[in-house]
């Protein structure tokens, strides 16, 4: 695929990107620096910073919002009960200056919203002060996935600074909500980005060839409010809204007793409900009228949405029928099929490949039980698209961090990556 003899060897890729690894935690300390999380995106300026790393690196940077109309009609499109105001994804284009372009286009697309913190008193140091400690980068989103972003930044520069570039079209996309939606990854795929392969450098130190559905939901449950001389009198909405998760843990039991697809079968419980939130109550002698509760419901690639909805309503009316409870459902933040990729692929192959020849490791091909913005390419452009990032630890909790030696190697290995399978020219002066 090289456009000439003398192209940059890999060591001379790796010892570039070693060169640039005090720029790669730069860039990522600044990147955790801005607390993105869901309805601070705009103010962290997070999206900002990105652009301007963007456009450091040569490319034509196009900052876009993204707005319901251009998404809501679509199957992958997840329902939000929040505004977009100011929430823009930026994505930065690189054109090669041989035309037509000699190698394959490549998408490297990075999420830059981070989960809440949780308490910040149990953090060792806080969680939007990026602390380098033992080797690791700590602070919420240093690996999901901040990191991945810095990485793919450093692995584009890497190859400029040895005076060489992409041979085809690359695109840095940095999006918003992967961790409620996948509503920012979905826009810039309406918007028309495409390529021939997608990877995210999402913190699995691996190759993900399979990903669950993830669906949000949310259940309002009504008691009938009494004074506890008599609770007799009343129903308690709290005791009514365990009594109706309880029920759909069965579901979830049975979920992951039946058939399974095969990528998953080595998994003991692969299937996961999560009780995330509750609200009820108003007084601790009165028994609470309403209780309002949000649950994460996974399940495996090929069931639809509406059928996974239909389950879990049939489950909640079976259970509330039996003690009269009376509750709505609404949807709200993911509504994500699973899909499966195909190890045996180009990319997939390439990238294992690379992997073991930088760290010496076979690569492993493995499912992962959450989900990721792989599925709106995979599933909605039929374009291969794979996890592999750094190893990172304790992600949505506390004390969250990322191994900066592993993020050195992601970077190594995207670098050869985009070498081999786009090929290279030489940047004209």
């Amino acid at each position: 695929k090289m456009a000439s003899s003398d192209v940059p060897s890999h060591a001379a890729i790796v010892g570039a990107v070693e060169r640039l690894q005090p720029e790669a935690i730069n860039i990522l300390s600044e990147l955790v620096k801005r607390g993105s999380t869901l309805g601070n995106e705009a103010q962290s300026g997070v999206q900002e910073y990105v652009a301007r790393t963007f456009k450091d690196l040569g490319l034509d940077v196009e900052r876009f919002p993204i707005k319901l109309e251009d998404i809501q009609k679509h199957q992958g499109f997840s329902p939000v009960d929040w505004s977009y105001e100011g929430k823009e994804n930026v994505v930065g284009t690189h054109n090669p200056s041989s035309s037509p372009s000699k190698g394959r286009s490549l998408t490297l697309n990075g999420h830059v919203d981070v989960v809440p913190t949780g308490p910040e008193s149990l953090w060792t140091t806080p969680p939007f002060q990026p602390d380098v400690r033992d080797g690791r980068l700590y602070g919420r989103g240093a690996g999901d996935m901040k990191a991945g972003v810095a990485a793919f930044c450093v692995a584009f520069k890497a190859l400029k600074s040895l005076g060489w570039q992409p041979a085809s079209q690359v695109y840095l996309q940095s999006v918003l909500e992967e961790e409620c939606t996948g509503n920012g990854a979905l826009a810039c795929v309406t918007r028309g980005y495409k390529a021939d392969a997608v990877i995210i450098p999402e913190p699995f130190p691996w190759i993900v060839n399979a990903q669950l559905g993830v669906m949000w939901c949310q259940v309002k449950v009504q008691g009938r409010p009494a004074h506890v001389l008599d609770t007799s009198a009343g129903v308690n909405a709290i005791e009514a809204a365990y009594y109706l998760f309880n029920a759909l843990k069965e579901l979830e039991e049975q979920w992951n007793a039946a058939e399974r697809p095969a990528v998953y079968k080595s998994f003991k419980h692969p299937i996961n409900f999560n009780l995330g939130k509750m609200h009820g109550g108003e007084w601790a002698s009165s028994v609470p009228c309403q209780t309002a509760f949000d649950f994460r419901v996974g399940f495996f690639p090929g069931v639809t949405v509406a059928e996974v909805q239909r389950q879990v309503e049939a489950c909640l009316k079976d259970a509330a029928a039996k003690r009269g409870i009376t509750y709505t459902v609404e949807y709200s933040g993911f509504q994500a099929e699973g899909c499966e990729m195909d190890p045996k692929g180009d990319m997939m192959q390439l990238l294992g490949k690379l992997h073991k020849e930088h760290t010496g490791e076979e690569p492993k091909y493995e499912p992962v039980t959450c989900t990721t913005d792989a599925r709106f390419f995979e599933l909605y452009q039929h374009t291969p698209a794979t996890c592999y990032g750094p190893e990172a630890k304790n992600i949505h909790g506390i004390d969250e961090s990322v191994s900066l030696k592993s993020l050195q190697d992601v970077t190594c290995v995207l670098a050869l990556f985009i070498a081999e399978w786009c090929g290279l020219e030489k940047i004209s002066q």
